[in-house]
């Protein structure tokens, strides 16, 4: 029977552990004996994900920063009660400072740990993409991914500081929070004209979702067919018979 084998396929190995030089009997090592932990495994597989590097890293710590900060103010919201944070989690939220406090840094409980959490969070986001930029280059690749990330980096840093900054006070900015950037959505709707007939909302939407869509059927299809030497694209792509070409026959065939 044929094993599924790709270049993206992960392989774990767990041999027998070295225990090393011989002690003298009693000594406390001896019982030390190594162990396997498998979830310590998957946080350090290289095999999973690329390696985080000095920029992946930095980015992480970052936003685990922001995270706790805003799970921490969520937990205070509710008197630091677990059952009532889990009770209304998608109703908690981190508000940005009134407007009455412009562009100076607010006291921590009236917008403060909101300002504190943005900065957290856009320099993890801003880490990230020159971790992506900085890898597709080191790798000889095209830099796509981080121009397209870039592009929803654009929309995250024109609602949550650029329009702000325009309009005078960072009140006008995000709120962090399920049911609260939902609630700070529709107002926006309604502020200047209802987006769902706005027709550069439809194109965006449009093109996001059927974008997302393609790039995963073509993904999905690649895989499937990468046990034949499908991933083996480039050099495949333009030859009879190969697993590529029958890969884009079905879509093809699919699509009439």
């Amino acid at each position: 029977m044929a094993d599924y084998q790709n270049i993206l396929t992960p392989c774990r190995f767990a041999p027998k552990p070295h225990h090393g030089v011989e002690l003298p009997r009693g000594n406390w090592a001896e019982k030390a004996r190594p162990i396997f932990v498998w979830l310590l495994g998957k946080i350090g597989d290289a095999s999973s994900d690329h390696p985080p590097g000095v920029a992946g890293t930095v980015s992480a710590v970052l936003f685990a920063f922001a995270f706790l900060i805003i799970g921490a103010n969520f937990l205070a919201s509710v008197d630091w009660n677990p059952i009532e944070f889990i009770r209304l989690l998608p109703w908690l939220a981190l508000e940005p400072p009134r407007p009455n406090w412009a562009w100076v840094l607010a006291p921590m409980n009236e917008g403060g740990w909101w300002q504190i959490t943005g900065f957290f969070l856009t320099m993890s986001l801003l880490v990230w993409w020159w971790h992506v930029y900085n890898r597709a280059r080191a790798l000889g690749l095209g830099t796509h991914m981080a121009w397209a990330f870039a592009s929803a980096l654009f929309l995250y840093l024109t609602l949550g500081f650029i329009r702000p900054l325009l309009l005078g006070n960072w009140g006008e900015a995000v709120p962090f929070g399920l049911f609260a950037h939902l609630d700070w959505t529709a107002a926006f709707s309604l502020r200047y004209g209802n987006l769902y007939y706005n027709p550069f909302h439809m194109l965006s939407i449009a093109f996001l979702y059927g974008s997302a869509v393609l790039f995963a059927m073509h993904g999905a299809t690649i895989l499937a067919v990468s046990h034949l030497g499908g991933d083996r694209e480039v050099e495949q792509i333009t030859d009879r018979g190969t697993a590529a070409e029958r890969a884009a026959l079905f879509w093809r065939w699919t699509m009439g």
